[in-house]
């Protein structure tokens, strides 16, 4: 059986990986594979050995490897078949976040996957946002700022305010960008509110500037 990885690294470009590299500030190496490519590979993967019988499995295998593709391959996976796991899956996706951390995998880990699964199971989001929001990983602290970017009206503002606020003070680029993201975006659905947290407590420039980009300062 092939496997994906292999079928991802005979499909590498290296023309293509340099500047891939130099836009993730030489973070991780590449493949050159582009998005594109990279789900069609994913889908002939698929079509050619079937669903894994541990999809988990793989996405850890995957997220172990070097080349930044194979993470995004496992980040597809679930997106795309990896909807519906037990609760139990949370342990993995809090670890996934934690490997190999930065803003490109968190975010589609925070904005897709996590998302998706707390709304599945509700009940897991104050277990495990208050472990998440308290602790000192900035990663899952962006990941619990981030995980209702898409709930719009079924947002808990509440949530959403308080996740901010108790990291107002950090003199993080990727804190301060994701409170602003996330208020923004808040801001389509409610935004008298966002005026009203912004307003009533000490931004960030940059978090303050995102926060208001689309709706302004009155």
């Amino acid at each position: 059986m092939t496997t994906i990885q292999t079928l991802f690294r005979a499909n590498r470009s290296v023309a293509d990986s340099k500047p891939m590299e130099a836009y993730m500030k030489n973070q991780f190496p590449f493949l050159g594979i582009r998005a594109t490519e990279r789900k069609k590979l994913v889908a002939d993967f698929l079509r050619e050995n079937g669903m894994p019988d541990d999809l988990l499995e793989l996405v850890v295998e995957l997220f172990a490897e070097e080349e930044r593709e194979l993470q995004y391959a496992a980040i597809d996976l679930l997106s795309r078949y990896g909807k519906k796991q037990a609760s139990e899956a949370i342990e993995i996706y809090e670890q996934l976040v934690t490997t190999k951390s930065w803003w490109d995998t968190v975010d589609a880990l925070a904005g897709t996957v996590v998302s998706n699964h707390f709304k599945l199971y509700p009940d897991l989001i104050p277990i495990y946002n208050e472990a998440w929001i308290n602790g000192d990983n900035i990663w899952l602290a962006r990941t619990a700022i981030l995980f209702q970017l898409k709930y719009k009206e079924e947002t808990n503002a509440e949530l959403l305010f308080a996740n901010c606020e108790k990291w107002l003070g950090s003199k993080e680029f990727f804190i301060q960008k994701a409170i602003g993201w996330a208020l923004r975006q808040y801001a389509k659905v409610d935004s008298e509110a966002v005026r009203v947290f912004v307003n009533s407590h000490t931004l960030a420039p940059l978090s303050h500037r995102e926060a208001l980009k689309h709706i302004g300062e009155a």
